[in-house]
């Protein structure tokens, strides 16, 4: 499609049925469903899976879209969603697992993935110990960079609430970090 085109025209065409034309918004998007779908599951598969089924799920509900609105945090709501409900299935997948490995010390290790540097994997180690909620906003702002405005439309909250739950999930970060990872606090 021409680089000219405006989103909501590529919306307008791909609801008409002109398949480049979605082929392009999905072009246009891939990258930050898939950077999301990672953070919130960390497995590419699955997060390749979620971002799969969202653009098919989008696509399905395109006549539904406002198209005077952004694309881009409708389909990070979908992923969100998708991966919220992929980590409650994997929950209890990993409960009815613990049991198992209870009975079974031996059956099953699991080891970490490297990091380039001490600080890096502390971070991450830090940021895993927060909340679902607190991680996500982290995940939102710092790791896909999105706006207070952007982030509000991925959770389905007004942009104050997006505030003031970034603030509540720095807060909780700097404690982990203090109480566990001081040489991190600079």
């Amino acid at each position: 499609m021409d680089g000219c085109v405006t989103e909501q025209e590529l919306l307008q065409l791909a609801r008409q049925g002109q398949d480049a034309a979605w082929e392009a918004l999905v072009h246009q998007h891939q990258e930050p469903i898939f950077r999301l779908a990672y953070l919130l599951l960390g497995d590419p598969d699955d997060a390749q899976d979620i971002a799969q089924d969202a653009f098919i799920r989008a696509y399905q509900a395109l006549e539904r879209f406002d198209a005077q609105r952004p694309l881009r945090p409708w389909l990070l709501r979908i992923v969100s969603n998708l991966a919220r409900n992929r980590r409650r299935s994997i929950g209890r997948y990993l409960a009815a697992m613990t049991r198992f490995s209870q009975e079974n010390p031996d059956a099953y290790r699991t080891y970490d993935k490297p990091f380039e540097d001490e600080e890096s994997a502390a971070l991450w180690q830090a940021i895993q110990k927060l909340k679902h909620h607190a991680r996500e906003v982290i995940y939102l702002r710092y790791f896909l960079e999105m706006t207070e405005a952007e982030m509000a439309g991925v959770l389905g909250v007004a942009q104050g609430t997006v505030k003031s739950r970034l603030h509540r999930a720095l807060k909780e970060l700097r404690i982990v970090v203090e109480s566990e990872y001081a040489f991190l606090r600079e």
